[in-house]
């Protein structure tokens, strides 16, 4: 870097020699010949200099981008969601980019993958020797509930050993991409608050941090929007709490990508802090009414302010596949505006931004055509899609076995009031979960799994006399009602296999 800045000078001072040349020059000519002729021989003189000159700065500029070009980039994270956008951008215009991944991964165009624990600091130093540029797209919003409550000491541990294994390799820029929160005054949320401590102990170096804060970003594994997306597809009716009011300013995943290329080319971004969001200002209930418009379908909101985050993140974790482990920081962070206040980075970068409709085009697409970007992971154990089929196929033999009760029963009390309400209310469940489980949301794999449960429990307790010589429920059954009491014990325990299978098979990724 040094080296071009002197390179630049001496350029400059040669320059400036050759104008006083030229000075010179004119002076000596006007004295031999006449004023016209030595006008003419100057301006071709000034000419031939000036064509010099643009030709020495077009070489000089090809050489330095071919000195960029051959910076190695470290993306942390790449095959996560913005990881794996950077990445790919950053190889396709030709630099050598090496991707920080926790599982051994085979290298492609030029992508390198390095295997390394960022919670192993030896590990991590190793794999980062030789890195000019390294971005930082690193979260701990994963695992179970205990993990959750960790995740802000875990992502203050992350980010002072990708520090000291920045310092120790001697890279030169940290590119750090946080979340964007207004501030109104109110208590962040640990969330957000975890997201701006990381960029200050990163910037607490000695080497230069970016720093660009996103509001909601949109695309097809974003979990933010992942949320809002499944949310608006699997109910048409909702119950939502006042955060559905905050305002946002949601960009395409594309045009974050973007800007974090463009921060490592503009020098000028070093050092600073830069806030980023697209062309439309929304509340998150107008971001899933536009979703639902672009699915042209209606959908019913009814905000209840006294609904909790925490109840939020369960609903949101039995309706989508976003773990709650996942949804309870990302709904906490969204009772804050997220909105750009100083946009200053679109002098530096500017471009030419996606409007909300044209991101989730883009996402739904990407979504649709990549099987890579799935939302949710099939388990190659359980086969996902063959428990999904177990799971409606038992139900509706659950339900087809409990007509039984009306021409294979010789019973009266299966016609009292209070058999039939209970009846009722037990076909209006199984139609329930037919419904929540064609939707693939564990909210209907739970309620299938208790149904079965109870249902199976119910036809034991009812062929309970052939191992006890009593009955519980009502009087003995006949002899046809509990062969299908024993076969409707079997299809409810398949049902409780493939639930439970699917329940906790369902992974956001």
């Amino acid at each position: 870097m040094l080296a071009n800045h002197a390179e630049s000078d001496v350029h400059g001072i040669v320059s400036l020699l050759k104008m006083w040349s030229f000075g010179f020059r004119y002076v000596r000519l006007s004295m031999l010949f006449p004023q016209s002729c030595t006008r003419r021989l100057y301006t071709v003189c000034v000419l031939e200099y000036v064509h010099n000159m643009v030709t020495s700065t077009t070489q000089q500029g090809e050489r330095h981008l071919e000195y960029t070009k051959n910076q190695t980039i470290m993306v942390s994270g790449c095959t996560g969601f913005i990881g794996s956008h950077l990445a790919t951008r950053l190889s396709s215009m030709g630099y050598s980019v090496r991707g920080l991944t926790r599982k051994d991964m085979n290298d492609h165009d030029n992508i390198t993958y390095v295997k390394a624990d960022v919670f192993d600091l030896p590990s991590l130093t190793s794999v980062m020797k030789g890195v000019d540029v390294a971005y930082y797209l690193l979260h701990s919003m994963e695992g179970g509930k205990g993990d959750w409550q960790d995740f802000a000491k875990r992502e203050k541990e992350q980010a002072m050993n990708f520090l000291q294994a920045a310092n120790t390799s001697n890279v030169k820029r940290i590119i750090y991409l946080g979340g964007l929160v207004s501030s109104d005054g109110s208590e962040l949320s640990p969330h957000m608050e975890s997201r701006i401590k990381v960029g200050q102990i990163l910037a607490s170096g000695s080497i230069p941090v970016t720093e660009l804060r996103a509001s909601i970003i949109i695309g097809a594994r974003g979990g933010s929007f992942t949320m809002l997306r499944y949310l608006v597809e699997r109910l048409r009716f909702m119950v939502c709490p006042s955060w559905v009011g905050s305002y946002t300013q949601p960009i395409a995943v594309d045009d974050v990508v973007a800007y974090l290329v463009g921060c490592l080319e503009k020098k000028e971004t070093t050092g600073r802090i830069f806030e980023i969001g697209g062309p439309d200002k929304m509340t998150y209930e107008q971001l899933m009414r536009t979703y639902s418009t672009y699915l042209d379908r209606t959908l019913f909101i009814l905000n209840v302010p006294f609904l909790t985050t925490r109840l939020s993140s369960l609903w949101v974790d039995l309706i989508t596949p976003v773990k709650a482990a996942l949804a309870r920081p990302l709904i906490d962070s969204l009772v804050h505006d997220s909105v750009v206040t100083d946009s200053s980075i679109d002098k530096i970068i500017p471009m030419k931004l996606k409007t909300v409709t044209e991101s989730i085009d883009i996402a739904i697409k990407e979504a649709d055509s990549n099987s890579d970007s799935a939302v949710i992971r099939r388990n190659a154990k359980t086969r996902f899609g063959l428990n999904q089929k177990i799971v409606l196929f038992s139900l509706i033999a659950l339900g087809i076995c409990g007509t039984s009760y009306y021409w294979l029963d010789d019973r009266p009390v299966v016609y009292e009031p209070l058999w039939l309400s209970v009846s009722s209310v037990w076909y209006v469940i199984i139609a329930f979960a037919v419904i929540m489980v064609r939707n693939e949301t564990r909210l209907g794999y739970m309620v299938a799994g208790v149904l079965a449960w109870v249902t199976l429990s119910f036809w034991l307790f009812d062929n309970f006399y052939v191992v006890f010589d009593a009955s519980i429920i009502s009087t003995e059954p006949n002899f046809m009602m509990t062969i299908r009491n024993f076969v409707g014990v079997v299809v409810a325990a398949t049902a409780i296999i493939a639930s439970h299978n699917l329940f906790h098979k369902s992974v956001y990724t």
